[in-house]
């Protein structure tokens, strides 16, 4: 994984996928600020989620964007997607390294120092550290801090996703406090004020 600083965005789809989702996303991809791209749809069926995975992968190949699926091993090997994400409660990092070889994982580590060593051990690709902030997208179980970032920062060379609640206001501080990317996902989808294409602007 290169890190990119004009590339900081990791962006989370909508929980649902709505007519004007797929010219939203291109429109949003084409600003040239997003490294990766995960599709999370916990309701849909597997079936549906393949065709919704094929039309937004040729999206995301089509702006050299990271495409990567949320929890289900099986359909970003059925995507041939770049990677998977993983929670906690998932399958674990080395059956899914049997499942898509050498491609992206990500795991959730919450606000663990504990877990982001494990997850350093295991050799994913990135750990997601969170929730930083109060989120549209999901309740918070685990409040992380700022502090905590420097900590986890420091015992690992491992690529961190921040994530929870990040939006034009508060993302400065986690990428000065060494967040490799910042997890965004209602401020661009359930945003009220701004559409998608005018949010992803705000974040410079």
């Amino acid at each position: 994984m290169k890190y990119n600083k004009k590339k900081f965005i990791y962006l989370i789809s909508p929980l649902k996928i709505n007519s004007v989702f797929y010219n939203n996303l291109y429109e949003v991809l084409k600003s040239k600020k997003i490294s990766f791209f995960q599709l999370r749809l916990k309701k849909e069926s597997f079936k549906k989620k393949l065709v919704i995975g094929k039309k937004v992968k040729k999206i995301c190949k089509k702006f050299n964007v990271k495409f990567l699926i949320n929890d289900d091993v099986l359909l970003a090997k059925k995507l041939n997607a770049d990677g998977c994400h993983l929670g906690q409660k998932d399958m674990n990092i080395f059956e899914a390294r049997k499942m898509i070889g050498n491609k992206i994982i990500g795991i959730t580590c919450h606000n663990s120092i504990r877990l982001a060593k494990i997850a350093t051990v295991n050799k994913a690709n990135y750990i997601a550290i969170g929730a930083f902030n109060f989120s549209k997208t999901k309740k918070i179980k685990y409040k992380a801090t700022i502090n905590l970032l420097k900590k986890v920062r420091k015992i690992t060379k491992t690529q961190i996703v921040a994530i929870g609640g990040i939006n034009s206001n508060n993302y400065k501080k986690l990428l000065l406090n060494k967040a490799n990317f910042l997890a965004i996902s209602s401020y661009i989808w359930r945003n009220k004020k701004q559409k998608p294409i005018d949010a992803i602007k705000k974040l410079k």
